[in-house]
């Protein structure tokens, strides 16, 4: 997952010919008919369209090629066509990682295997955190499973981002023919929900191959309540570590068995991190410029002309006070929840488990080195988590809970306006040592100021 399948981060150079000069891939301007039809803008020259779509294509693909052509055309739902999404992730996850691992189903070893360790993990963590545990059940799941668990979240991702692309394709237009130009406003929208969901679909299957639970990208991503690893990839996470099967297995369940407290019991946290996502992605800038060239060079006989086109770095942050200040809340927030899983999971397994250690080291690694969380946020809209932010907000609670104990520091947890912000990630000690802010007290002159619940006769029920 190096490349970022959506076009996010700044554009590359286009490529020079031997004289210096800009390559046109497509050998002409601007100008012309906008989908490159009309006398000598038919894709190659030809003088027949149909010829010029499908004369150098096999036979054998010609059918598979209008029913892809008939999807990208028909759709009329939201910015991104999710049938298509989940029809090319299946189809990438059936044809294997790169290593050749092919995705299997879990049988009942595995299923009873994957239960008693998030069943271990959670008793581990009573002795750690305040928060009860949030795991309503444990599932193994193939990455097959994982795919359909997850696509709803996915959904509320990418949506935000896909629906001003989506917009965008339709102003490409000159605005004299945009009144005349609905049909074909229409099927632009309908190729880019097409392209979009090639694009996620190709993403999160790649990613299935990777992620070892349902919370690999500080997101919960799965059902709530419902705490899943994938037994497969757990398998090749740990296969040239030199750590026992059963400690890999374990680690990774108490971390995933975390994230499910953290999302179970503080309420507002998961619609404040997506909704970071979505400020975020109201900042997001569309290139129309490079939009119009791909339009106007647009040959419907390569419809992966598009996709490519998206690749190209077409959508970018706007530099404003406003963008950067989004930036920050989504990098602090999920630094936050990743700081405190790992400070949280350090504790409860470092006197239990041999490789505790090792396992932690080779997690942040991962997460450095562009493990799923910083690529497939890098897919999404442009952002890699930075590993120095995790780092200093794992030490932060660490430092938490010797100041305040286990109990001050979960605590913090009750309200957003009480976390630390990205600032206090840069002096931990400065916030650890502050004094607290009391919102206790608030609640109890809230409740005091509150109408008391009065009985039929009148009376208040304090009265009895």
């Amino acid at each position: 997952m190096s490349d970022t399948p959506f076009g996010f981060g700044l554009p590359p150079e286009e490529p020079e010919d031997g004289d210096g000069k800009k390559k046109d891939p497509q050998g002409g301007g601007q100008g012309g008919n906008p989908l490159g039809f009309g006398p000598g803008g038919l894709p190659g020259g030809a003088d027949n369209p149909f010829a010029a779509m499908f004369g150098s294509m096999n036979p054998n693909d010609l059918g598979a090629a209008f029913q892809q052509l008939g999807q990208m055309l028909s759709y009329e739902g939201g910015p991104v066509n999710w049938d298509m999404a989940k029809q090319i992730a299946r189809q990438t996850v059936a044809q294997g990682t790169a290593d050749g691992v092919k995705d299997e189903s879990v049988g009942p070893a595995e299923k009873s295997a994957v239960q008693e360790a998030v069943r271990l993990a959670d008793l581990w963590l009573d002795g750690v955190t305040s928060l009860p545990s949030g795991a309503a059940s444990a599932v193994a799941w193939s990455r097959a499973e994982w795919v359909e668990a997850t696509l709803p979240a996915w959904q509320q991702l990418v949506d935000p981002v896909a629906e001003r692309v989506g917009n965008a394709m339709g102003d490409v237009l000159p605005e004299e023919m945009q009144a005349m130009a609905g049909p074909l406003i229409g099927m632009m929208r309908s190729m880019g929900g097409a392209m979009f969901g090639q694009q996620i679909g190709q993403a999160v299957g790649v990613l299935a191959g990777e992620v070892v639970g349902s919370t690999d990208i500080g997101l919960p991503l799965g059902p709530a309540g419902k705490a899943a690893l994938l037994p497969l990839n757990i398998e090749t996470f740990g296969k040239d570590l030199g750590v026992p099967k059963d400690e890999v297995r374990l680690y990774l369940a108490l971390r995933e068995a975390a994230h499910q407290r953290l999302f179970a019991h503080v309420p507002w946290l998961r619609q404040h991190l997506f909704g970071a996502v979505e400020g975020y992605a109201r900042g997001i800038k569309v290139d129309t410029s490079k939009l119009e060239d791909a339009v106007g060079n647009l040959d419907p006989s390569n419809p992966e002309q598009l996709q490519e086109a998206l690749q190209q770095g077409m959508f970018q942050p706007e530099d404003t006070p406003e963008q950067k200040a989004a930036l920050a809340r989504l990098e602090t927030a999920l630094a936050l929840v990743e700081g405190w899983v790992d400070a949280v999971v350090h504790e409860a397994a470092k006197s239990r488990l041999t490789s505790a250690d090792a396992l932690r080291e080779t997690l942040r690694r991962r997460r450095a080195t562009g493990g799923p969380a910083e690529q497939t946020f890098a897919t999404l809209i442009g952002l890699q988590l930075r590993p120095r932010r995790l780092r200093d907000a794992s030490r932060l609670w660490a430092s938490l809970t010797d100041a305040r104990g286990v109990d001050g520091r979960d605590g913090l947890w009750e309200h957003p306006d009480m976390l630390p912000t990205a600032t206090d990630l840069d002096d931990p000690d400065g916030f650890v040592h502050r004094e607290q802010l009391d919102f206790s007290e608030i609640d109890k002159m809230l409740g005091e100021a509150a109408p008391k619940d009065r009985t039929d006769d009148g009376k208040d029920d304090g009265d009895k």
